[in-house]
């Protein structure tokens, strides 16, 4: 049933704290000023071996006031209560922008900071979708839940140590601008996982089985199968495939066609198309730190991005999506729209200024914050690849393949700066011959550029095969933001890609 945000929070002075805030940045001449209020409530827990082995619960909760003031930015946040205190904020951040100002002007720049229009939204309210808020469950159910998940991976054959860990967010945010946008919003969030270990005892070779389940928008629900994952069925198969991952051998280097489920593909798409298509790494914002991007504005409508076949969304509208939302942290509606169409690069993802400063029309909405102490930045939307409308089942992807390996989960990838030279490995890879999966394969790492990967996309799986995977540590900015996003993709044909043996690539 639909949640209304939380009476706690609704209880805090909001209105009050915003109303001084904006009066005074108005007073103090700016031609723009947002208020945005938040509470963070995160909490973890880790189980080893089915043992207690830590737990936290933390709450951030504050206000921030960003103004543009002649020109700059200027921000500044606080914790205090007290209507003089949040006008001291606004004072701050004013003050802020003029200091920007001169800094700006001393290094010979005139750019100046201009917002792209967005409708005012009035009195919004948005609560994403769940069931059961995590945090009105009791710790000792969560605990229990995880050791007897534990319990059950120990007790089988070949597993030796088992970790489990659950991450539960609980986020409010209220925002105001001077042009009469005020949204009320509320989302939920979880992610849980476990690891089996296996240890050879002769050789002292240790392996390792991740759940494939995702971090998801959703309640507590997801926990209890209620949610849209069985896991029964994947506890019961993870101690057989890691008997059979400690047995498999290594895999050939060379060039195969590769099969690749939701469960890895999603983490392929985050770092060669979403963090390339975030506007302001491509115009060399983020150069700094998190990077730049090959997919650069004077390619847009023109740069072949991967296959025909190759349909990419920015989406901040999915249900269950980590990166959905209401409305984004500068007042901007939640959206969907076209960042590859028919495999060509056809979009970005923008904030208000990038937007405007680059010609793109209105923000598409990507302003986050992930505490009220920073600044918003351009973040990403949940970038997801499309199915084909009638497209294959994955046995039916694995059928048409003749020698080939089939990608299961994700472990760990490399990429470079610019997003354009990869390489990625998995949880599982399966050997695929004449159609059939014929066992394991280890040390198996697949490498491409971004371009090349895309372009040998000869299908994508239907409906049937999508899956909503993601992350919750989207690393970002300057003092460093982390966000959670999702990504969904189907099952994934892709001919002739180079196949790496990691254990020979390591001199070993």
């Amino acid at each position: 049933m639909p949640h209304e945000i939380d009476p706690s929070f609704l209880a805090l002075p909001l209105r009050p704290l915003a109303d001084a805030a904006l009066a005074r940045a108005r007073a103090l001449g700016a031609s723009h000023a947002e208020f945005r209020f938040e509470r963070v409530r995160s909490a973890s827990w880790r189980l080893r071996d089915a043992r207690p082995a830590g737990s936290s619960d933390d709450t951030d909760l504050g206000y921030a006031v960003r103004v543009v003031h002649e020109g700059s930015w200027g921000f500044a946040a606080g914790v205090d209560l007290s209507m003089d205190a949040a006008a001291r904020v606004a004072s701050q951040a004013v003050a802020m922008a003029k200091l920007s100002a001169k800094v700006i002007a001393a290094a010979g720049s005139d750019e100046r900071v201009e917002l792209a229009d967005e409708p005012v939204h009035a009195e919004r309210t948005w609560v994403s979708s769940y069931d059961i808020d995590p945090f009105r469950v009791p710790d000792s159910e969560k605990t229990g839940l995880l050791t007897q998940w534990s319990e059950r991976l120990l007790a089988a054959d070949g597993v030796d140590h088992a970790d489990a860990t659950l991450t539960t967010v609980h986020e409010n945010k209220f925002y105001a601008d001077t042009a009469g946008t005020t949204t009320t919003q509320q989302r939920v969030r979880l992610h849980p996982q476990l690891t089996a270990v296996a240890v050879d005892p002769a050789t002292g070779d240790f392996d390792s089985m991740r759940t494939l389940a995702p971090p998801t928008g959703r309640g507590w629900e997801y926990m209890t199968g209620a949610g849209g994952w069985d896991w029964d069925a994947e506890l019961a198969e993870m101690p057989e495939l890691l008997a059979e991952k400690m047995r498999a051998p290594s895999v050939e280097a060379g060039t195969y066609d590769l099969v690749v489920d939701p469960s890895n593909l999603w983490l392929t798409i985050h770092e060669s198309i979403g963090h390339a298509t975030e506007l302001d790494r491509a115009l060399g914002y983020e150069a700094a730190y998190a990077g730049t991007s090959f997919a650069t504005p004077d390619l847009l409508g023109t740069l072949q991005y991967g296959s025909p076949i190759m349909n990419v969304t920015g989406d901040r509208t999915a249900e269950h999506g980590l990166a959905t939302i209401g409305y984004d942290d500068e007042g901007v509606a939640a959206q969907s729209w076209d960042l590859v169409r028919d495999g060509v690069l056809v979009g970005y993802q923008t904030d208000r200024r990038i937007a405007r400063l680059t010609g793109q029309g209105r923000s598409n909405g990507c302003a986050y914050a992930d505490s009220p102490s920073h600044v918003p930045v351009q973040r990403m939307a949940n970038v997801s690849l499309r199915p084909a409308a009638d497209g294959p089942s994955t046995e039916e992807l694995v059928s048409g393949v003749k020698n080939g390996i089939y990608v299961v989960g994700d472990r760990s990838w490399s990429i470079d700066m610019q997003r354009y030279n990869f390489q990625f490995t998995g949880q599982r890879f399966f050997r695929i011959r004449n159609g059939r999966l014929a066992g394991q394969l280890r040390d198996v790492a697949y490498q491409a550029t971004t371009t090349d990967f895309w372009g040998s996309m000869k299908a994508v799986g239907g409906p049937q095969t999508y899956v909503l995977g993601g992350a919750f540590n989207c690393g970002k900015a300057q003092p460093g933001q982390v966000a959670a996003v999702s990504h969904g993709c189907p099952s994934a044909l892709f001919e002739g890609v180079n196949i790496l043996n990691t254990t020979q690539e390591a001199g070993q």
